[in-house]
């Protein structure tokens, strides 16, 4: 049957690869399911002193402002595996943000990029196998959100983020020490920011 949404612009279907998996669904306007390659990753100097940008991500291009929200569901079970959005302006300056199995843990973090990468990351307490993550980018900051039933939205982090008239957003999945990481996002929006109140979570 002809999917008479894959014509919204702001739709997965729209999104542009980078390094596509070998495993993955045809994306349509809110859903994409892929299996991770091997030794995938984003991450730029810090502390490793290398620069990784092998990681899936399907880019949806974005005016200037913008809230983008997805639900993801993961099977998070290696060193690292981890999934959620991603925004990226170029190579050397975008985010992450997601669930990341770390120590043994799955984790709540994000990795803001400017030349260099950083790392923010926290227990996550909720269900990290199912989850949502909300961004808001506007005049020049940088808003991010989880929720863990698609209705409450606490923060994540507040940021600076560079100025860009478009952007490249949407879902994202690495599995640094091996392949196989099975995830599937769904419920994709992309339009204006929502410009509510730091504390208002709805």
């Amino acid at each position: 049957m002809h999917d008479e949404h894959n014509t919204n612009p702001c739709g997965l279907s729209h999104g542009a690869w980078l390094n596509e998996p070998k495993l993955h669904s045809a994306p349509t306007t809110q859903t994409l399911d892929l299996e991770t390659d091997d030794a995938t990753d984003f991450w730029r100097e810090t502390h490793y002193g290398f620069t990784h940008d092998s990681g899936h991500f399907l880019g949806v291009e974005t005016p200037s402002s913008f809230t983008c929200q997805l639900r993801i569901r993961g099977a998070f079970e290696a060193l690292y595996d981890q999934a959620g959005l991603m925004i990226r302006v170029n190579e050397r300056q975008w985010v992450k943000a997601g669930i990341e199995l770390s120590d043994g843990q799955a984790m709540l973090g994000s990795v803001l990029t400017d030349g260099q990468s950083d790392w923010a990351t926290s227990p996550y307490t909720a269900d990290p196998g199912d989850f949502w993550m909300r961004a808001t980018v506007a005049e020049g900051v940088l808003r991010l959100q989880v929720s863990s039933d698609g209705r409450r939205w606490p923060l994540v982090r507040l940021c600076p983020f560079p100025v860009a008239p478009h952007y490249q957003v949407g879902p994202m999945a690495c599995s640094p020490k091996r392949g196989g990481l099975k995830v599937a996002f769904s419920d994709w929006t992309l339009g204006p920011a929502l410009g509510k109140d730091l504390h208002d979570l709805t």
